[in-house]
């Protein structure tokens, strides 16, 4: 809940498609371009843009870009101008470097010496500044201030070494990889082929979904029912195109996408000791619960969150209840670990948005009673066991345990389903100045008097990454994976935000 009010968000969702078999082809490449768009819209809410191409040599490439929701960026009759497309990528944004404007809009599409690339982009450079100027060295000029330009015309200067029979994109993207170590999870469409590429660390996700017959959706598919293939920031994207999830984009691994199918084109190792950093709060908070990363679904890990925080942080209490929603498959795991019963105690007004009305004195005390009713019924007398995902500033919470306590709750302890957040991220993730987060301040260290709380307790470091961990281990297991390749599927998270320990060392 409070991440939500904090404005703490993901940069964005990339999502691409590439009909299969005969070209033109009969998939609206552009509808189902649109759809991954709308399921990645809780990643960035601030632009979309979509890039098509009809594959042909050479090919024509259509774009449509807009500010704001997918459903306002793109109407119906915008979309007709996208329907000869064979193939496309797409993007939507929540910027974290670059200002809200259509010219930071992604995909970028630039005319290189070997023909028209677009590139979408999530992540952030930890590098960019150093790279800036690299570019601008080679009289290239940079139109925006996004780092995902930055990486379109990296990927559009000359290789180190000579191409003499044409482009060689993988030399292209290994030059990139070299030049920056994370984060980035990209997207690359050049003629009739995308190219689907994760930084060596994984710190931001992408996998790969199979388009097939509806009537095949819950079924054994062989290849011939293979209608496309897209790839995307989250599978929760998939179920809604009609497509099955085949599988992640592996750390360092550049994948090549046609209408023939996925081709892994090469793996590009981190050094030697480091371990993979994707980043945790994709399971805390950022990720749609239905998504799956490392073989396991976010909606479980949730829970095992809440299990293992019921562990650390018991409570005598009555009942155990939420701030919706996202923090409720944590207090479903706390519920069941405790044997406590789970109830409702908030009603939350889905039509109230930030930008309400501008405020005057009487709404701003009424205050949090503008978006949550108390379900007074359910827990008036009663000693509440309140699961969030999350306390950033604790100026959002305080007044819900107010409002609970004055609708008749004789207690409310706080149990928070990840640590506290005492550091900002560098790799894509907008989080608040160092000195606005509570763990920092000095009220931290009584904070359930400063909320007006009976007791609170964090989820531990420990506690979240074994959470997480636990499933890869039995994923692993299921799959039988060998000694000899365990060592390259090794487990590793970034816990930055958390511990102030970055998986690099940044460059400023």
């Amino acid at each position: 809940m409070e991440f939500e009010e904090s404005g703490i968000g993901e940069e964005c969702g990339v999502f691409g498609c590439v009909a299969a078999g005969e070209w033109p082809t009969q998939l609206e490449v552009a509808q189902v371009l649109t759809l991954g768009l709308v399921a990645l819209q809780h990643r960035g809410q601030e632009s979309a843009g979509i890039v098509t191409s009809n594959g042909a040599s050479p090919p024509t490439y259509t774009t449509l870009k807009g500010m704001g929701l997918v459903s306002t960026a793109f109407t119906p009759e915008a979309l007709l101008k996208l329907r000869y497309g064979n193939l496309g990528i797409s993007h939507t944004r929540y910027s974290t470097t670059g200002i809200s404007e259509l010219q930071n809009c992604q995909p970028f599409v630039v005319d290189t010496l070997h023909g028209r690339i677009a590139v979408a982009h999530n992540g952030e450079l930890v590098n960019a500044q150093a790279l800036r100027k690299k570019v601008m060295r080679h009289g290239v000029g940079l139109s925006t201030s996004s780092d995902s330009e930055l990486i379109t015309q990296l990927l559009a200067l000359t290789p180190p070494i000579e191409e003499r029979d044409g482009p060689d994109w993988v030399a292209r993207i290994k030059n990139l990889m070299s030049e920056t170590p994370t984060s980035y999870s990209l997207l690359m469409m050049h003629k009739d082929v995308i190219y689907a590429v994760r930084d060596p660390y994984g710190n931001r996700p992408l996998c790969i979904g199979r388009l097939v017959p509806i009537s095949k959706l819950h079924r054994r598919c062989v290849k011939e029912d293979t209608e496309g293939w897209v790839v995307s920031s989250e599978s929760c994207s998939f179920q809604s195109i009609g497509a099955k999830y085949y599988r992640e984009v592996l750390p360092g691994e550049i994948v090549q996408i046609s209408k023939h199918g996925v081709k892994s084109l090469s793996v590009v190792p981190r050094p030697e000791g480091d371990l993979p950093a994707f980043c945790i709060f994709e399971y805390v908070y950022f990720a749609r619960p239905d998504s799956i990363f490392e073989g396991q679904m976010v909606y479980t890990v949730r829970q095992r969150c809440g299990r293992q925080l019921a562990i650390e942080a018991p409570t005598d209490a009555d009942v155990v209840s939420t701030v919706p929603e996202s923090a409720t498959p944590a207090a479903l795991g706390y519920a069941q670990q405790s044997g406590l019963p789970y109830i409702e105690v908030l009603c939350k007004n889905r039509y109230v948005g930030r930008t309400f009305i501008q405020p005057n004195t009487r709404l701003r005390q009424l205050g949090v009673a503008k978006k949550f009713g108390a379900l007074t019924d359910n827990f008036a007398g009663k000693r509440i066991v309140l699961i969030d995902d999350s306390i950033v500033r604790g100026n959002t919470i305080s007044p819900i345990i107010k409002l609970l306590k004055e609708a008749g709750a004789t207690e409310v302890h706080i149990r928070v389903a990840s640590p506290p957040l005492r550091f900002p991220c560098y790799m894509g993730i907008n989080i608040p100045t160092k000195e606005e987060l509570i763990a920092n301040r000095p009220e931290f260290k009584d904070i359930a008097g400063y909320i007006g709380a009976d007791s609170v307790h964090y989820l531990t470091v420990e506690g979240l990454v074994s959470a997480v961990q636990e499933g890869i281990a039995s994923f692993q297991e299921d799959k039988m994976i060998s000694s000899s390749s365990k060592s390259s599927n090794r487990v590793g998270h970034c816990t930055a935000c958390l511990t102030g320990k970055y998986p690099v060392e940044l460059e400023w």
